[in-house]
């Protein structure tokens, strides 16, 4: 199945537009505006309100109309090369107002399925631990409403906490892991819960498939060896449909997708904490992920690392557009 031939979702949010659903913005004559979340009832414990992903209109960001929610989580305490991660998820969320509605790709409004923004994470910086403890409560509200929870870092660690939460409601799960390093230090600069460490913990929790590895300490390289883990390193010394089938055929039924956007290549990418030359780039990316869509049912997925300041805000943008994406990619799979 060609996934931009539309399925399940996709074609109902196609049939939507046909029948003049109202889309985002409506009234607005084409003005952007900036909007400012009104939580509710729906608000998580230990968060603040923030502005809404793709900039939508309070009365059209309704938790209980969601498909997706999104979870701006600004945390960082472990970074150790640029900093600035803390400022990543309201780049991204401030960018997504540029976006198109429409995917021409996908040829579908796929904010038709629903995006509530929820209240940004007020982060616990005594430990890291703390918000692995944190991550995992709101990640845990939002899976118990039957949402997609798309978490924006912020540093890597957030990833813990969201895999925690959804393993508890997905026993068929797996992390595909996307990301220019391995991640799987036991310990770094002294803590088994910095950003150089997610994986190891990950693993502790449930199968892990890394792709798009690129840098490794000798250390972990081992690691992997010994444990014989599935890491797809980049580039591929095959073809790349060779490496996306191998990628996928790794996976469970249900994955939860973590994007570190170091995973491309700082031509596109330079906008993060510890970059990493010779990545993958924009394309070859969403055809992983596309193909993912098509033959793995993606449950929750976060973009972390974006670090700002250490880049053009083109790569706010890029990090925006691929969270639509991945929306997009995760509703193609053919639940019938």
């Amino acid at each position: 199945m060609d996934v931009g031939q539309g399925t399940g979702v996709l074609e109902r949010t196609a049939s939507l537009q046909q029948h003049g659903a109202r889309t985002r913005r409506a009234g607005c004559q084409g003005q952007r505006r900036r909007w400012v979340t009104n939580p509710g009832d729906t608000q998580p414990p230990g968060t603040h309100q923030w502005n809404t992903f793709l900039d939508t209109p309070p009365d059209e960001d309704r938790f209980d109309d969601a498909k997706f929610v999104v979870l701006p989580a600004p945390y960082e305490t472990t970074t150790s090369f640029l900093t600035g991660t803390r400022d990543g998820p309201s780049a991204i969320v401030n960018a997504s107002a540029q976006l198109e509605d429409y995917d021409l790709e996908l040829d579908a409004d796929i904010s038709i399925a629903g995006i509530h923004t929820a209240p940004a994470l007020v982060p616990n910086l005594h430990a890291p631990q703390a918000i692995v403890e944190q991550v995992d409560q709101v990640v845990d509200w939002v899976a118990a409403g039957g949402k997609i929870p798309a978490l924006l870092g912020g540093e890597h660690t957030v990833t813990v906490g969201a895999v925690k939460a959804m393993s508890r409601r997905h026993t068929d799960l797996s992390v595909l892991y996307l990301d220019a390093h391995g991640d799987l230090r036991d310990s770094y600069m002294g803590t088994g819960w910095g950003h150089a460490s997610v994986a190891r913990r990950l693993l502790d929790v449930c199968p892990v498939v890394h792709a798009g590895v690129r840098s490794i300490s000798a250390e972990e390289r081992s690691y992997i060896d010994e444990q014989a883990l599935p890491v797809h390193y980049w580039p591929p010394i095959t073809g790349l449909d060779d490496y996306v089938k191998a990628v996928v055929d790794a996976l469970a039924a249900s994955v939860y997708v973590s994007i570190d956007l170091d995973v491309l290549d700082p031509s596109i990418m330079a906008a993060v904490g510890t970059p990493e030359p010779d990545g993958m780039d924009w394309r070859q990316l969403t055809l992983l992920l596309r193909r993912l869509g098509q033959r793995r049912r993606i449950v929750g997925f976060d973009v972390v690392e974006l670090c700002p300041r250490a880049g053009p805000p083109t790569c706010a943008y890029t990090a925006a557009k691929l969270v639509y994406k991945v929306m997009g990619y995760s509703l193609a799979f053919d639940q019938t």
